[in-house]
């Protein structure tokens, strides 16, 4: 269907978001279009604000709008363990569960040489640094995804840190609350046995 040169565009730019196809782009824009003119300011201006004011943590690597995040300059959090996640969103899963108090390293990324996404592009300089910086650490969790690249980076990350005499431990894997045996992977029910504990 022939749109407007403007609709086109936004139609467009909207399909660029990650999980966003071509319909749903189309519906979001002709949403954003019946909106009010002052909700369409809102909106591109809160996206406008967030993309200036928001960097990086120069502790954590989290995305913050001050810095140290919240997360780091909170003295009630445990500073001997800092759990490792992908990315910033893996923050907020972990912080959900509210059973976690130490702090984060966020390494933007995983290693995947398909993707032309090399180790140099991670922040784990930034990590190794911080360890080397603060003799407070006594445990590393790493909790990258259970995919071919999360567990590539995760044992590259383990074999960098053990040497130091620091805790390297790995987040277990298993079978998601709710599901039923006969719906599970070999991987996923092989890696559940070996994760068992005393019950």
């Amino acid at each position: 269907m022939r749109y407007a040169p403007t609709i086109a565009r936004l139609i467009a730019e909207l399909g660029k978001l990650p999980g966003i196809g071509n319909k749903s782009a189309q519906r979001l824009a002709f949403h954003i279009l019946s909106m009010p003119s002052e909700d369409v300011l809102s909106l591109s201006d809160s996206i406008v604000s967030a993309r200036n004011s928001v960097r990086l943590c120069s502790v954590c690597q989290n995305y913050t709008d001050r810095d140290p995040c919240s997360v780091c300059s909170d003295t009630n959090r445990d500073p001997t363990m800092i759990c490792v996640v992908e990315n910033p969103r893996d923050v907020s899963t972990m912080e959900r569960m509210r059973d976690y108090q130490g702090l984060y390293h966020v390494l933007h990324g995983v290693y995947s040489p398909l993707q032309n996404v090399g180790l140099d592009a991670l922040k784990l300089k930034e990590l190794i640094t911080r360890l080397q910086q603060n003799d407070k650490v006594r445990e590393v969790i790493i909790a990258t995804n259970q995919t071919a690249e999360g567990e590539a980076t995760a044992l590259y990350i383990s074999r960098l840190i053990k040497p130091s005499g620091i805790r390297v431990t790995r987040i277990a894997s298993g079978l998601p609350m709710g599901s039923d045996l006969e719906f599970a992977d070999d991987v996923t029910l092989s890696k559940a046995m070996r994760a068992r504990h005393e019950f």
